[in-house]
């Protein structure tokens, strides 16, 4: 039986008008994630990650294209939509400090969304704030402290507890660990993949570290400048990438054998990343590819299933 399809996003585009012309953030990016799913979206910093991630969530109005949810297309134009689509789909956002009131306790904090979509009584929501706590791991005392009582770690602890306060069944997790100490952020990962197993959650997982994104990824999608390049298994792409941007990835990823490491060739990309306000006619990343030819420069690849489930948008595609 195939898994059912949760949300599909269909030549989706973001644009912004800035100072000398439209910033192209998103560029028709088409995938879909299934039920209980997690795809991991990677790329370097300012490729488009969490312009997508936001578009997805209704923070941002698709410029065109269409985002598919359950089978119906979402709209987030009034407030009305966009509280039925919140019920559905939360935000754990990178900045663990910066996304809680502090003027708000963290039981208030974490009840807020209960209280906006009118879901218990005040008994039952101080008893809900309780069980989230103790679900992510934190003491259910601490419903009556501040945010800035506690560290980065247990921050984002209680911002997963808010996410989850409303009973969504999709996450977007915007590099939700990049703020963290490294020695807490295995502890958050492992979080978000049990409350994936007990809740039976979907998550679209962005960040910058393959390493992280392989680990609790199904699928990866590799993001250049706005463009969906790759997309498959994490095996597949993290073992065998067919996308000369990924290949440059995964050569930045450190082994943890000292003679491996130094026996690793690192890909330098050189050359200048284009300018999202004037994009090349070609390939985006034709300019900083080793493997470009003309036609590279002159002719958009379209994104293609090059093999089972494993899809790419390249005129060369690396061969195994």
């Amino acid at each position: 039986m195939e898994e059912k399809v949760l949300l599909s996003l269909e030549d989706v585009c973001k644009s912004f008008h800035v100072n000398g012309g439209i910033l192209k953030a998103v560029s028709h990016v088409s995938f879909n994630i299934k039920k209980g799913e997690t795809v991991g979206l990677v790329g370097e910093s300012g490729c488009g990650k969490s312009t997508l991630g936001r578009t997805v969530m209704g923070i941002y109005q698709p410029t065109s294209g269409e985002i598919i949810y359950n089978g119906e297309v979402v709209h987030v134009k009034t407030a009305k939509d966009r509280l039925n689509y919140a019920k559905k789909a939360q935000m754990i956002f990178q900045d663990p400090y910066a996304s809680l009131n502090p003027r708000m306790t963290v039981g208030d904090i974490i009840a807020e969304g209960m209280e906006v979509h009118n879901m218990y009584d005040r008994k039952k929501r101080k008893e809900r704030v309780g069980e989230l706590l103790e679900l992510v791991g934190l003491n259910r005392e601490f419903a009556n402290r501040f945010p800035h009582e506690f560290s980065g770690g247990q921050r984002q602890r209680i911002g997963i507890a808010r996410a989850l306060a409303i009973e969504p069944e999709f996450l977007i997790c915007d590099e939700p660990i990049s703020a963290l100490d490294v020695s807490i952020q295995s502890q958050v990962i492992n979080l978000l993949i049990d409350l994936q197993k007990k809740l039976g959650l979907t998550y679209l997982f962005i960040a910058h570290d393959l390493d992280i994104v392989r680990y609790i990824s199904d699928r990866i999608a590799v993001m250049y400048l706005g463009h969906l390049v790759e997309l498959g298994t994490s095996d597949e792409v993290y073992h065998h990438p067919l996308h000369p941007y990924s290949e440059a990835l995964l050569s930045a990823v450190p082994i943890p054998d000292p003679d491996l490491e130094k026996e690793k060739k690192r890909i330098i990309l050189e050359g200048d990343v284009p300018s999202p306000i004037n994009l090349p006619e070609g390939c985006p990343f034709a300019g900083r590819c080793r493997y470009a030819t003309e036609k590279c420069k002159q002719e958009k690849p379209s994104f293609e299933e090059v093999e089972k489930g494993h899809f790419v948008a390249c005129h060369h595609p690396i061969k195994r």
